[in-house]
């Protein structure tokens, strides 16, 4: 099967000013910051706040619009500071912002955060938003380094909203009916094979809801725990840590309310020859298989020849089907190995047309610079050219079923552009 694409918009959405934080408005990238209801689109954005210091240092805006309008600015929030982008979910005509607002007074570094959740009614944006309060469990303690999550089924109206708590767990709350629920928390796999075992805090997760049950798709981010290799990388970037992404996993709970989520599942794992992974998206079928894809890669170029001589660059788009908690098939659907001239993938995206269709949206790099190419999920898949006229760069979001937003035959995205600002494109696909 072969799709055909429209570009029917590519424009500039905002300009956005660095906060020095070590955040960024995409930086939330395993969940959204874009939803479509019907013929509009919102998307929530971060603005610095030039009279206050990091960390805390920026405040969330929401904008919308109408196919055939501009964009505007709904909301912006002036009730809090916070670090990090606002993921958000839409869960018929109600937007949920998710914010996590500091407790701590202007020129504070750093210290106690509270989850908070803004609820708009698409229907009348004009009014102030509903704030709610997700319940926790006692114990949990925030900070401004959230890095939480939020998913929603546009079929149920659920919405988990996850946080993450330190280094070892992430707490999660359950909204059901319109009442936020606490479900405890969630417990990261443990690296006992190093040196210094640890904890394998999982990031940026990409987590769908699903009939009352809840999958989870997450890297590993810790500091580089092989001595050598850290010391090595120091001469070459200056700086006393380096964060890897070494390790894919993944975990399903059948359903949310009463059970919690099951063993951990390592898709991938590149320790060895100081390599990568970086998950890119999730999806579950009407089956309840699992479709995951990954970028990889062999090893670190950087240290290569210390390290790994002989050992080839090879970077791949990986596809896995999972059932159950176990592997059914796996495949490698784009890959670029060293010296190739062909197109190195980069990231990519899932996305279900109004038919059910599943179809990838990915980003590849050549010396022309960002190519960006479609094509639906299958093993060998048929690509074609997304012929933007200013390929934006970088992470990119969109108005996925993950967030709540039902199955389109659009495609919202919203990625970076110089400036530096977040532009938007809005694609029309046909199977």
């Amino acid at each position: 099967m072969t799709v055909r694409v429209t570009i029917e918009v590519e424009e500039d959405l905002c300009t956005y000013q660095s906060a020095d934080n070590g955040a960024g408005p995409l930086w939330c990238h395993g969940s959204t910051i874009v939803a479509r209801c019907a013929d509009r689109v919102f998307v929530a954005t971060l603005e610095t706040l030039p009279d206050q210091v990091p960390l805390n240092n920026t405040r969330w805006v929401l904008y919308e619009r109408p196919d055939n309008g501009a964009w505007r600015l709904v909301h912006t929030d002036t009730t809090g500071r916070t670090r990090e982008p606002s993921p958000i979910a839409l869960v018929g005509n109600d937007l949920l912002v998710s914010a996590n607002p500091t407790l701590t007074a202007a020129g504070v570094y750093n210290g106690p955060a509270q989850p908070t959740v803004f609820r708009f009614d698409t229907r009348a944006l004009d009014h102030a938003p509903r704030v709610e309060q997700p319940d926790w469990e006692d114990s949990a303690r925030f900070s401004e380094h959230s890095y939480r999550t939020v998913a929603a089924d546009g079929a149920t109206g659920d919405v988990l909203y996850m946080q993450n708590e330190g280094y070892e767990i992430a707490h999660m709350s359950l909204r059901r009916g319109g009442v936020w629920q606490r479900r405890g928390e969630i417990r990261w796999p443990f690296g006992d094979e190093y040196a210094t075992p640890q904890p394998l805090r999982l990031c940026y997760p990409n987590v769908m809801l699903c009939g009352g049950g809840a999958h989870f798709l997450g890297v590993g981010d810790i500091i580089e725990p092989v001595e050598q290799w850290r010391e090595a990388k120091k001469q070459i970037t200056g700086r006393d840590w380096d964060y890897v992404f070494r390790r894919l996993f993944y975990a399903h709970t059948p359903d949310l309310a009463s059970q919690s989520f099951g063993p951990w599942l390592e898709l991938a794992n590149r320790d060895a020859t100081a390599g990568s992974t970086r998950h890119c998206d999730l999806w579950i079928d009407a089956t309840g298989n699992a479709h995951i894809l990954w970028i990889e890669s062999s090893t670190d170029a950087r240290i290569r020849d210390q390290f790994f001589a002989g050992t080839q660059v090879r970077q791949s788009l990986e596809y896995a089907i999972v059932r159950e908690g176990q592997f059914v098939e796996r495949h490698s659907l784009a890959t670029h190995s060293e010296g190739d001239d062909g197109l190195i993938p980069l990231q990519a995206r899932l996305h279900v047309a109004a038919s059910g269709l599943p179809l990838i949206l990915a980003q590849f790099h050549d010396a022309r610079g960002v190519r960006w190419r479609l094509a639906p999920l299958q093993v060998d898949p048929v690509w074609i050219d997304v012929p933007f006229h200013r390929p934006m760069s970088g992470t990119f979001l969109t108005n996925t079923v993950r967030g709540g937003s039902a199955p389109a035959d659009v495609i919202d995205i919203v990625s970076s552009i110089d400036g530096p600002g977040l532009g938007y494109a809005r694609l029309r696909v046909e199977a």
